[in-house]
Order: structure tokens, then sequence, then C-alpha cells
């Protein structure tokens, strides 16, 4: 199991965590707070653009670890899967514009196809994709999501699908996202994590609670849940993982809450089970 950590050098904390803050009200949260880095979430960047928001996270002195997200590629008609594609486009400039070196990717599903379709589908949406996001020097990103979520959000469901797909799409700008709280159950997840290796390009963190009352918003502080996050970086970083934690939690209830608050207790939650 890894170490404690002993500071919040490595903290990067989502925009989608401090919901309600718009752009600018999180990244002056974030410095305030002393956190070092920031993912940032497309629907903060739409109200302001990219070229302001670019403006914004350069003075703020904040580290760019990716933006969030792309995806969504399997749909039932032609004309749907091209839009997701220059959708996804879009989103690498948004990147590229913004100094995000990673677009996160929530791959997609139908509940309309089969899940070997929506895969297939997926696999070659990111071929598409693949050559304007090595022009624009942004890597991609596959993050599998828990099988709750394979009717319409990602038939991407294990780390092993995800490393299937990196390696057949053999391209050093593609890598997996190891989100624990979509993997912590996987009985394969250790010896995937190996195989994934050098092609982790992020690891987020949050945790599991029981009972949950919300299969999407409803994640809980570190500390709160059943994940075995420091058991899991540990993992992460003996395959070569030495990049920020990125805490991304969904949660109506925190959300309610002070922002500003919250964002002391993830601190604290971070330096304590992280």
């Amino acid at each position: 199991m890894a170490l404690p950590l002993q500071d919040t050098s490595r903290l990067c904390i989502h925009t989608m965590t401090t919901k309600p803050w718009s752009l600018r009200e999180a990244i002056a949260g974030y410095v305030r707070a002393d956190v070092p880095a920031i993912t940032v979430w497309r629907q903060h960047v739409e109200p302001v653009g990219a070229r302001e928001a670019a403006n914004l996270l350069r003075a703020s002195g904040l580290r760019m670890v990716s933006l969030c997200r792309g995806g969504f590629f399997p749909a039932t008609t032609a004309k749907a899967r091209r839009d997701a594609i220059d959708d996804n486009r879009r989103a690498i400039d948004e990147a590229a514009e913004i100094g995000a070196p990673l677009v996160v990717l929530v791959c997609g599903a139908s509940p309309e196809l089969s899940l070997s379709e929506s895969r297939k589908q997926i696999l070659d949406g990111i071929a598409a994709v693949l050559p304007h996001a090595q022009a624009a020097g942004v890597k991609l990103s596959i993050e599998p999501l828990h099988p709750m979520y394979a009717d319409t959000r990602s038939a991407v469901n294990t780390l092993r699908q995800a490393n299937d797909m990196v390696a057949s799409l053999s391209s050093e700008q593609v890598g997996v996202t190891v989100d624990v709280y979509h993997v912590w159950w996987d009985p394969d997840l250790e010896s995937e994590i190996q195989r994934a290796g050098k092609s982790i390009v992020s690891f987020h963190v949050c945790d599991w609670r029981t009972p949950t009352r919300d299969l999407l918003n409803d994640r809980g502080l570190m500390g709160d849940g059943c994940v075995p996050i420091r058991q899991i970086r540990g993992w992460v970083e003996a395959a070569g993982f030495s990049g920020d934690i990125e805490v991304e939690i969904f949660s109506d209830a925190w959300w309610a809450t002070n922002q500003a608050a919250f964002l002391e207790k993830t601190r604290s939650a971070f330096i304590a089970h992280c």
C-alpha cells in the first residue's frame, strides 16, 4: 500500500466537484485554498468561451491537468455519429486553447445498440478524431465507467476493455484514466493497472458511499466510503504514474453546502485518505 501523502502538492480539483461555482469562482476559490491544479469541465468553459477561459487559467497560475469531457460516440444514425465526432474535435480544440494536455473520454453507449456494437463505434470514433488530437498535441484518455452506466453513459466498463482499445489504436496519443469510483470493484484491477503501465495518463479519486442514495450524484468525500483509495494509488504508482491526483465528486449533498468549506474538507480528506 502507498505511503500517506504528506501535502497537497499533487492535488487537482475538478470544476465539477465544486459545480455551483462558475469558472471564475472556482479558479479564485482554488487559488485561495492553495490547490495547485485544476481539471476543467466543458460546461464551465462554455459561459466565458475558450479564449477567456485560457486567459483566466493562465493568470491564475493553476496547473492545467485535463479537459472533461469528450466521448459519447455510439449512436443509431450516421449523422449522430458524425456529430459526435465533430463535437470531440471541438473538445480537442478547446483543450489546446486552454492549455489542457488531455481530453478525458466518457465514451458513451446506446440502449438501442448491443454493447459490442457500442464498443465498435467507440473505437471507430476515437480513431476518427485521433489525427486531430495528434495535430493539436492533445492526448485522449479512455475512462472506463462502472457497469451501472453501461446503458447510456459508457459501454467501456472495465480497465481491461480500455486497455484493449489502447492496444488496438496503438498510439502514444491515447491512454487510460483510472477512476477509483468506477473500477474499485474489479477483481482484475491490479493486473490491468500493471498492464496499462505508462498509458495511465490520469487518476481520479472520490469514495463510494454505502448505501448510495443516487447512482450518479452521491459520490463520497475520500474516507466516507468503502473504496481502498490508497491501495489503488499504490498500484497506479507502481505502474509508473506520478501525476496529479484528481478529486472528482458528483454530489447533490455537497453541492448544496458552502463550497469554500467543502474545499477545505476536500483538502483534509485528500491528505488523510489518498
